[in-house]
């Protein structure tokens, strides 16, 4: 995992769909679904369950613990997603255990084993989690 500060550089995409940042983990699946569907890749595939659970667990966490969505972006360039979520909480995600009175811990671990790569970006306003998500 990269925890470098923030840099400009990134790949050019083949695909993006804009927009302000989802207000839901429901509305960020639906805006990489319409990603997925505008490069061909069929939504009840294997790959396309990989994507849109890692959306909905980066959200969700950014949602619950990271004072809610503040960037979003989901890009297809050379056969995978790319896809950044930020969040105005500086603090670098960290694997926890549930209890019986707060289950839970269960989505950074998955992020993390079905992304090929995530990076985590500390900046002034927070931070951005990006991962990269094999398509082919």
């Amino acid at each position: 995992m990269n925890t470098s500060p923030a840099s400009e550089d990134s790949p050019s995409p083949d695909k993006r769909l804009p927009g302000r940042p989802p207000e839901s983990a429901a509305a960020a699946r639906a805006r990489v679904c319409e990603v997925l569907r505008l490069a061909g890749v069929g939504l009840d595939s294997v790959t396309a369950a990989d994507a849109l659970l890692v959306t909905s667990e980066l959200v969700t966490n950014a949602i619950r613990h990271g004072g809610g969505v503040t960037a979003f972006r989901a890009d297809i360039a050379d056969d995978v997603l790319l896809l950044s979520i930020g969040d105005a909480d500086p603090r670098l995600p960290a694997p926890r255990t549930g209890t019986v009175e707060r289950p839970g811990g269960y989505g950074w671990p998955l992020v993390q084993r079905l992304a090929e790569r995530v990076d985590c970006r500390t900046h002034p306003d927070g931070k951005t989690i990006s991962t990269v998500l094999r398509l082919a």
